[in-house]
């Protein structure tokens, strides 16, 4: 049976609406908030799960009310769950999410449990790597746990993706074993040290660039598209379904979760970089685009 898993951050969010995001030293009367479990890694296991894929959650939470809320939702998602370990000394991870009145958000994350994970957690999940499957990555935890979860994985004869975000340094040791990477415009930026990416061409411009370290490299561009690349030589760019946009939060996580799904069916990247796109636009328009 095909498999997904996901091994990452678990966040709750508290989502703020607003007029604007505050400059430095201001005050904005915001208009209202909610709770929203999250986490990129959280958000990717779930959206994997609605694709019907056979998907796992291994992360870290705490003793708390925030923990016990997050587990939970995994649950409901029917998102395997066993691998979620509850740790001591820090309070599950958190984030505040200040949204402006196009839809689109500034966050801050406090990773707290997020950066207890590591070979505890793959040596206790042995039993999925050895199923093989693809293996989802992203940067809210440590490097070093990401490098012993894609070992695992790639030992097993599994695809790892990383979504390397948010943007920071990659060790030499994980590059040399992500066969797909993920990352958005600003993220694409930073990592390839290129031209500001503002246009679907550059986003090609971009994943080209980064297709001469990875397999296979995916650049979002938001309302743009998607592009990609490949180390041999396929290049596409995909312009972004015209939806009238809610909200943009949770989008990338949302095509990461359904891309790792399609491509644990065996479908050809091509493919699968169509159904996220859709999952996506689904997402931020909040209407279904699936056919039936």
């Amino acid at each position: 049976m095909p498999q997904v898993i996901v091994f990452g951050s678990l966040h709750y969010d508290i989502i703020v609406h607003g007029p604007g995001r505050p400059r430095k030293g201001e005050t904005v009367a915001g208009e209202r908030w909610l709770p929203k479990c999250g986490g990129k890694g959280g958000n990717q296991a779930i959206a994997a799960a609605k694709t019907g894929v056979s998907t796992s959650m291994i992360g870290a939470v705490a003793d708390d009310e925030f923990g016990r809320v997050l587990v939970a939702n995994q649950v409901n998602g029917h998102v395997d769950s066993r691998f979620i370990r509850i740790v001591e000394g820090a309070g599950s991870g958190m984030s505040v999410a200040i949204f402006d009145q196009d839809g689109d958000y500034g966050a801050v994350i406090v990773s707290g449990s997020n950066l207890e994970l590591g070979h505890v957690d793959v040596d206790a999940a042995a039993e999925l790597f050895a199923q093989g499957g693809v293996l989802v990555l992203q940067n809210e935890i440590p490097d070093a746990a990401n490098v012993a979860a894609a070992r695992a994985m790639r030992s097993a004869g599994g695809r790892v993706i990383l979504n390397a975000a948010p943007a920071r340094e990659l060790s030499t040791d994980l590059i040399g074993l992500v066969d797909v990477i993920v990352v958005n415009q600003v993220e694409a930026e930073q990592l390839t040290r290129g031209p500001v990416v503002e246009t679907l061409e550059g986003a090609l411009g971009a994943a080209s660039l980064l297709a001469q370290i990875y397999p296979v490299a995916v650049v979002t561009a938001g309302g743009e598209g998607v592009a990609c690349a490949t180390a041999e030589g396929l290049e596409l760019a995909v312009p972004a379904l015209k939806v009238e946009l809610i909200s943009t939060h949770g989008a990338g996580d949302e095509f990461t979760g359904v891309l790792a799904a399609e491509l644990a069916r065996g479908m050809e990247i091509t493919v699968a970089i169509d159904a996220a796109n859709q999952a996506a636009a689904s997402l931020v328009s909040g209407v279904s685009l699936r056919g039936g």
